[in-house]
């Protein structure tokens, strides 16, 4: 693949790389493609397998994990050897949809699959780190990428508690000094980016609860458990609760979204179930929030004399962007677009599973704006006539590939 030269307008660095416009065409076709086929965690197989060819095509190595789904790919690196002891970046992109029905009425790529639907962004993330992995391969054969670089194609980030984990545990960091990743956001426009140092997401975990008691009369409250009381108690008084034995700077919240209980007007029932989240901005509350709700459920629960029972699903961690990470990411935009390609963001409470590749090695997460430059409309993710403007794509791959021949001596 023969790659573009430009000069550089001004506030740019020439850098090498650029993309040539067969390039661009080719990648915003596969995006589509994997739009209208989306498919769910740990069922990316044909997803995994269109990856897997077009890296083949261009020469490359990719190794599909061993649950099937997802695939690591190293560029510049010499066989049989991690990245040369810990000297690798990786690149990282979520490959996986989401369980709601495309909703898009005029759309040619809109998907195909009932009730499935990339309402996230994950074919953009996969296609940018797709053309990241094309341009690098093309400028390594040239000389000219300055480290090893290994391309993770992750499954499942949408199920908790990630597939971050199991491509960890296959060794997706093994030899990787420093990892980067991007995540479309509609509320910037394509063209920029949105970086924060410090935490950008929160933590998110899930917990269901059983409620129960021995049921009775409504004639008669006083003689049993007024369960349906005691579950309105635990939906009001537990987050008040909970915010009082935490700094209130953590911002450690509950959210329910679903209660379940009786099915006359006249009986009390003996059973009421409610599941809800838990999220969090700071790591350390993180850490003690399983203790903390627990325990508020349990003491309103007694309370009210109703018996409890709770499963507490740990999800994923805030994802603290390391300062030297989020400095390459700023560097490599504003070489490629100009330092007015970049803009400040604040902390999601949205939770995302790369969390779970910083705790291991440093690394930094930027957003990356996919709203046609002037559109108004307020859009946001996980909503089923989520679209983007596809010059986002060129974008992310400027990004990645920038941050790749930027980072030599940090």
């Amino acid at each position: 693949m023969s790659l573009e030269s430009e000069a550089a307008a001004p506030g740019e660095t020439a850098l090498p790389g650029t993309l040539p416009q067969a390039l661009r065409e080719e990648l915003v076709e596969f995006r589509r493609d994997l739009h209208m086929h989306p498919e769910l965690g740990n069922q990316e197989f044909r997803t995994t397998a269109a990856i897997k060819e077009r890296l083949e095509r261009a020469g490359l190595k990719p190794r599909v994990l061993s649950a099937g789904t997802g695939l690591l790919c190293d560029i510049g690196a010499d066989p049989g050897e991690s990245g040369g002891g810990a000297s690798m970046l990786a690149l990282r992109a979520d490959i996986d949809a989401l369980p709601i029905p495309d909703t898009k009425s005029e759309c040619a790529y809109r998907s195909t699959v009932p009730d499935r639907a990339h309402a996230c962004g994950h074919d953009v993330h996969t296609t940018v780190l797709l053309g990241a992995g094309l341009v690098l391969a093309a400028l390594h054969e040239r000389g000219l990428l300055p480290r090893p670089v290994r391309l993770v194609f992750q499954p499942a980030e949408e199920v908790l508690p990630g597939g971050a984990t199991d491509a960890i545990d296959d060794g997706a960091l093994e030899g990787v000094r420093r990892i980067l990743a991007l995540h479309c956001d509609p509320r910037v426009d394509a063209g920029r980016i949105g970086l924060r140092e410090g935490p950008i997401t929160s933590a998110c975990d899930r917990m269901e609860i059983a409620l129960g008691g021995p049921g009775g009369h409504t004639a008669r409250p006083h003689l049993t458990t007024d369960l349906v009381t005691a579950t309105a108690r635990v939906v009001t008084d537990v987050p008040a609760l909970v915010g009082r034995r935490v700094d209130s700077r953590s911002g450690l919240a509950i959210t329910w979204g679903r209660i379940e209980s009786g099915h006359a007007p006249n009986v009390i029932p003996q059973h009421a179930e409610l599941a809800g989240t838990v999220r969090c901005l700071d790591l350390d509350a993180w850490r003690q929030a399983p203790d903390i709700v627990v325990a508020a459920i349990d003491e309103v629960a007694n309370l009210h004399r109703a018996k409890s029972e709770i499963t507490y699903v740990r999800g994923v961690p805030p994802v603290v962007n390391e300062a030297t990470s989020t400095d390459l990411l700023r560097e490599a935009m504003t070489a490629r677009r100009g330092a007015d390609a970049v803009e400040g963001t604040e902390q999601s409470l949205g939770g995302e599973d790369f969390s779970w590749y910083l705790e291991r090695v440093p690394g930094a997460m930027a957003r990356l704006g996919v709203r046609p430059p002037g559109e108004r409309t307020v859009r946001d993710l996980h909503q089923g006539d989520f679209d983007v403007d596809e010059h986002a794509i060129t974008v992310g791959v400027e990004l990645f590939t920038a941050a790749a021949l930027l980072d030599t001596a940090r």
